[in-house]
């Protein structure tokens, strides 16, 4: 009796580790389904940005980019348009919500067969808000020694 008490204990503490919150899964809900990224702006300091994001493109080559998150097996991608300043194309990513406060999307590059291309490294952006039909996302960079906020402003397709 003892070892089975002792059993469904651990059984119950390893789900309940696992579980995600309400507030995440239905964040994970709302992400499903295809974003374009409208505008990337600048907050905290003042001057003109530039920046490289996610070590992958310049900041204009994300602006219009299509983003797609499938929820029931957390995949997804970005698609940036080619010009002569971007090179275009597809990028695969796994992503999550991750609890926390404020809670946070995040996502990995992984390549067409799902693999992982990043070495377990990662991007983290703070859901500043999210809706059915738009979404901003910020994250804090450092230039100069000064915290600068990049701000990332999507629309529902």
């Amino acid at each position: 009796m003892r070892k089975s008490l002792l059993c469904f204990t651990a059984f119950l503490l390893a789900t309940m580790a696992c579980s995600v919150s309400k507030e995440v899964r239905g964040q994970q809900n709302v992400l499903s389904g295809t974003w374009t990224l409208d505008n990337i702006r600048y907050e905290n300091n003042t001057g003109n940005f530039s920046s490289i994001l996610f070590n992958d493109a310049k900041d204009i080559c994300f602006e219009g980019s299509n983003w797609f998150f499938r929820n029931n097996n957390s995949t997804g991608r970005y698609s940036i348009n080619a010009s002569t300043l971007c090179a275009g194309g597809d990028r695969f990513i796994r992503w999550s919500v991750v609890d926390g406060s404020p809670n946070q999307l995040q996502f990995k590059f992984i390549d067409e067969k799902l693999k992982d291309i990043s070495g377990g490294k990662g991007y983290r952006l703070n859901i500043a808000s999210l809706s059915d039909a738009a979404m901003t996302l910020k994250s804090n960079v450092k230039v100069d020694g000064e915290m600068v906020t990049v701000v990332y402003e999507f629309t529902k397709k």
